[in-house]
């Protein structure tokens, strides 16, 4: 059986929340990965629901819940391999694109719910930040992150 495009996508995709599971060690709520690719340029990061607080990659272990036993290795060649691991996969889902003639999307929001095992994604397919001289990736991700906390605080 002759594999198709969805199949790479969304295998892919199951492949970033992989990395970015196992990094937190299985215990998320949730996981929220962004992924994006604008001329020439591949940004990636995560950020996590844990304990009912949304806290970025670096800041598990300021979780006050967590036991002396349950910290997480937030060492920098660790958060560095996870996002090293996404950028190659968001890479390869690039090469995908092109392979199957497929508009890339310049941007990929995904919120995978660790409990039900269910996986949501956004996609844009317009320049979010190129085209913006004051505007990088990391501020889009910053502002997700926001945006998520207020949502959180709401509900």
């Amino acid at each position: 059986m002759t594999k198709r495009f969805e199949d790479y996508f969304s295998g892919l995709q199951a492949d970033m929340v992989a990395v970015c599971l196992e990094y937190v060690g299985h215990d998320a709520e949730e996981i929220y990965i962004y992924g994006s690719y604008e001329p020439e340029m591949y940004a990636f990061d995560v950020f996590y629901k844990l304990n009912g607080r949304v806290l970025q990659k670096h800041e598990l272990n300021d979780d006050p819940i967590l036991t002396h036993t349950q910290r997480f290795d937030l060492s920098e060649k660790r958060q560095e391999a996870v996002l090293n691991e996404g950028l190659a996969l968001l890479e390869a889902l690039h090469q995908q694109c092109i392979a199957f003639g497929r508009e890339m999307p310049t941007e990929m929001k995904l919120v995978y719910d660790v409990k039900n095992n269910s996986l949501k994604g956004t996609y844009l397919y317009d320049l979010v930040y190129s085209h913006d001289d004051s505007m990088l990736p990391d501020d889009v991700f910053e502002l997700w992150i926001a945006e998520v906390k207020r949502e959180k605080l709401k509900g």
